[in-house]
């Protein structure tokens, strides 16, 4: 049962209200919002689907949820232990004897549960096309043979899209049908969702949001629509509207069961998915631990569980506290979406539950800090993926710097390379200079000495 402290209809009046003004103070194109409730969702939009073609944006257009995905590719894995398919301490080469990595022994010990909480511990950042057709993701788990590990499987944190490929092919083998069919049939469709897409060309019959990039005359059409087919699993194409995305995330809340009764998930298998699997280094932008799919934080009015997603030039927002009965969903197609996302959840949060329960983003104490040498050990050094390079280094004046050079696909993607002045924060270090509507947090962890590992969502290992 629903705790909030506003009625729907103030909600949705406040909504309708604050989404005009925020895309015009964040620069963004277009923005879908809703809101749970209790039993009742509420949703607005505001701006324009696509600056070429000046399409209007209403409740029933379609966005990109990206990552977010993630969530539902881990309920279908839970739906498979429900249906007694799937024990997810297994191997998961008990049901995929040919998942190799470059390390066979890890690949050899891997579980589904490793693999939902981010802790398998092979490099993440693939983003490999392997074609539209119906094997897409088949191929793409057997291009991973050469893939590095970079921690012993279930011993650290590293969000990992490619682990949630490797899930999505384990749901294609166990169901007999390719990862998009199989979300249809175990997840839009008992919901009886009407405005949701597995990919473009279901989502095409709808009005659909363009994602938009930033140029110095402001934001652009995105060059394509979505990512590599193959990446579907980890969030390359699922696309709704907020509301539906809503109606997913009140199962979750219900206990498993969708708005008709239909029962999606067992109650245990969704308290499963929301139990702390691992704890998460302080990165400034993720939650204090993680479950399986999802991002735990807790908060004086229980725990929430949320994620965020990503895709060519749209973001997307989720924040469920559960045992308050409340959810809010937010979509956008470009602009400063990090900085509109703070604007609006936080406030729709407080109108909820009373009080803004999202985390402070990091802010530096101090912008002129320098460090000594002996404290400047620890993070010194340059470590990498095969998406990014990032290498710490300290002045004759004490002072730090964070040299990045995007690698792989970021650097085909023309992300450019940046330098950022750093000062010790906690445990770790921060950034002087906000970037994308924040300061970037870097965590380290491992080793007595220099870290092993510099920590930004992502573990990068220390290469020197």
């Amino acid at each position: 049962m629903s705790t909030t402290t506003a009625s729907a209809h103030e909600l949705r009046d406040w909504l309708a209200s604050e989404l005009p003004r925020l895309i015009e103070a964040h620069g963004v194109p277009a923005a879908s919002a809703a809101v749970l409730v209790g039993d009742e969702i509420v949703d607005a939009a505001a701006g324009i689907l696509h600056v070429g073609t000046g399409v209007e944006a209403t409740t029933d257009a379609l966005f990109q949820i990206g990552s977010l995905t993630k969530v539902w590719t881990a309920t279908l894995v839970l739906q498979l232990v429900d249906d007694g398919l799937l024990d997810l301490d297994e191997p998961i080469r008990t049901h995929l004897p040919d998942f190799a990595i470059a390390d066979d022994a890890a690949a050899a010990t891997i579980t589904a549960r490793h693999l939902l909480s981010h802790r398998a511990g092979f490099e993440g950042d693939v983003f490999t096309d392997t074609g539209r057709g119906d094997d897409c993701v088949e191929r793409y788990v057997a291009s991973l043979g050469d893939i590095p590990q970079l921690f012993a499987p279930g011993t650290e944190f590293s969000y990992s899209n490619a682990g949630f490929i490797v899930l999505g092919r384990l749901v294609e083998v166990l169901r007999g049908v390719h990862f998009e069919q199989a979300l249809t049939e175990r997840i839009i469709q008992p919901l009886g969702l009407t405005h949701a897409a597995p990919g473009p060309y279901e989502a095409i019959v709808h009005r659909v949001a363009q994602g938009h990039v930033p140029t110095p005359d402001g934001p652009v059409p995105a060059p394509m629509w979505a990512l590599a087919r193959s990446n579907g699993p980890a969030g390359s194409s699922l696309a709704m509207r907020p509301a539906d995305l809503l109606a997913f995330a009140r199962m979750h809340v219900a206990g498993g069961v969708a708005a008709d009764g239909t029962r999606l998930l067992s109650e245990a298998s969704v308290a499963a998915m929301q139990d702390v699997q691992g704890v998460i280094p302080d990165i400034g932008i993720m939650g204090d631990a993680w479950g399986l799919g999802w991002d735990l934080t807790e908060t004086p009015h229980g725990r929430m569980v949320s994620h965020d997603g990503g895709t060519f030039g749209q973001s997307a927002f989720l924040r469920v506290i559960p045992s308050a009965g409340v959810a809010i969903a937010l979509c956008v197609n470009g602009g400063d979406a990090m900085g509109m996302a703070r604007a609006l959840l936080g406030p729709a949060l407080e109108r909820l539950v009373g009080a803004d329960v999202l985390k402070p983003l990091p802010v530096p104490q101090d912008v002129d800090a320098v460090v000594d040498e002996a404290t400047a050990e620890r993070f010194l050094g340059t470590y990498a993926t095969s998406i990014m390079e990032t290498t710490l280094s300290r002045d004759e004046d004490g002072r730090l710097w964070a040299d990045e050079v995007p690698q792989g696909i970021l650097a085909a993607m023309g992300q450019p390379a940046s330098r950022l002045r750093v000062v010790p924060h906690g445990a770790g270090l921060v950034a002087t200079e906000p970037r994308a509507g924040m300061h970037t947090l870097y965590a380290f962890t491992g080793g007595e000495g220099p870290a092993a590992f510099l920590h930004a969502g992502r573990a990068m290992p220390r290469r020197a």
